[in-house]
């Protein structure tokens, strides 16, 4: 239903608005002689335009340009901001916390641990500084206490940066994510991969004995927001337990789904809860929980070094600020309350778009806070990998970009923060549904 040469004219033509628009951003980005790949970090260049704006300021739900342009930010880091940038209670913390880091543990980190378990469901927690780190240490953690070498993922998955998840399900079995720069080992060695809502597939390769977790989120996102299909998390977990493998839920995306993530929404009952990003209000942090049964075995292992060089553990991880905007993320702004009017914006912004491609063969999920539309119906990782189209993806940001609203530049998603408002919502439906409507005639 899209005409090709019709979607390649907006797109030059959005591109050219794009440029013309950022000039100081363009000077930049083309002055920087320091940087590998001209930015911070790298993934910055994943950008619809020809290079990246240039960031001033950010505040609540909106950011600013260093070319003065300002944008309703549906983005929120990719969940890094979900708290909303900047939050008072987060920055007020932050300036009154004497002593960043020390190698000292600090009361609010009892509070904070306390807290996601409340949550979480799971009791014991420990932090890092991201979640890649939560999810390494918790692999590692849970090869310790079983013994096996293998991890298991799903296909198209996202934990981060963890060697092991960069893998995906070829023709030919699985194999390394196109693009992995440098790995270790072929992860065909340490991890076993199946399609997310097979739960034929995963009882296949549990059978092997030599898995020692399945690490998933609750529900896939960043390949789109795939959900579970009925009864498939309980069959993940019958299976994991009947195996003797360890169940790790990463919700450090799927934490929109409400203030305990999926795992308290649905219900879930891992055995170890990984997250990051969100939690401390846009400082760095990660964190796992586990539970007390696993908990006494890790501990059970005294030939195990868990406060020395063993592989879990960092000098900054814990430090007293980050855990200091954890305690005033989760106390002050990311509340139950503040989830329930979150999801109520989520629910206004689906509607939106699904009014807006309801003549197209497209979906719109919602988890949460957080809504994504996507070019097809996919039901697990390798179809909505199938389902992604480039140029589609740089129309509707580059659309949405050059009259104020910005989503998340790896896809097409929304996250709704306790700053979002109803008008920015309606705004958002305006122009998707502009952008729809010159695209299609």
């Amino acid at each position: 239903m899209i005409e090709h040469a019709r979607l390649s004219a907006l797109l030059q033509r959005e591109r050219a608005a794009y440029e013309a628009r950022l000039p100081r951003s363009r000077a930049a980005y083309q002055a920087s002689g320091s940087l590998l790949g001209r930015v911070p970090m790298t993934w910055m260049n994943k950008v619809a335009g020809p290079f990246p704006a240039y960031l001033d300021r950010a505040f609540g739900a909106r950011v600013r340009d260093i070319d003065g342009h300002e944008y309703v930010d549906f983005c929120l880091g990719d969940t890094g901001a979900m708290a909303g940038h900047a939050p008072e209670p987060v920055a007020r913390a932050v300036r009154e916390r004497a002593g960043y880091t020390a190698m000292l543990p600090t009361a609010d980190a009892e509070w904070v641990g306390a807290e996601l378990a409340r949550r979480f469901k799971v009791d014991l927690w420990s932090f890092s500084l991201t979640a890649t780190d939560a999810n390494r240490w918790a692999i590692r953690l849970a090869r310790q206490v079983t013994g096996r070498p293998r991890i298991l993922v799903f296909n198209y998955c996202y934990h981060g940066s963890v060697d092991e998840t960069l893998i995906t399900l070829g023709p030919d079995g699985p194999r390394p994510r196109s693009g992995n720069v440098g790995p270790p080992v072929d992860p065909a060695v340490t991890t076993r991969v199946v399609e997310f809502n097979d739960a034929d597939a995963l009882r296949a390769e549990l059978a092997h004995g030599d898995v020692a977790c399945v690490l998933m989120e609750p529900a896939l996102t960043n390949i789109g927001i795939v959900l579970p299909a009925p009864g498939f998390l309980d069959e993940v977990r019958r299976l994991t337990r009947e195996h003797g493998t360890l169940l790790i839920n990463d919700e450090t995306h799927t934490f929109s789904a409400g203030p305990g993530g999926c795992t308290r929404a649905w219900n879930l009952d891992p055995d170890i809860v990984t997250i990051g990003k969100a939690i401390a209000g846009g400082v760095p942090i990660g964190a796992y929980g586990v539970t007390h049964e696993v908990a006494e075995r890790i501990l059970a292992q005294k030939d195990a070094d868990l406060v020395d060089v063993g592989g879990v553990g960092g000098t900054l991880a814990g430090n007293a600020l980050s855990i200091a905007a954890a305690r005033a993320t989760l106390e002050e702004v990311l509340t139950d309350e503040a989830f329930k009017r979150m999801i109520e914006l989520s629910e206004r912004f689906t509607s939106g778009v699904r009014s807006a491609i309801e003549h197209l063969p497209w979906t719109v999920t919602q988890l949460g806070a957080r809504t994504e539309y996507r070019f097809g119906a996919p039901a697990n990782g390798g179809e909505s990998a199938a389902a992604s189209d480039d140029d589609l993806d740089d129309y509707f940001h580059l659309y949405l970009h050059n009259r104020g609203v910005l989503m998340t530049p790896f896809h097409n998603m929304a996250l709704m923060c306790p700053a979002t408002t109803a008008q920015d919502v309606d705004l958002h439906t305006e122009l998707f549904t502009a952008a729809v409507r010159e695209l299609t005639g």
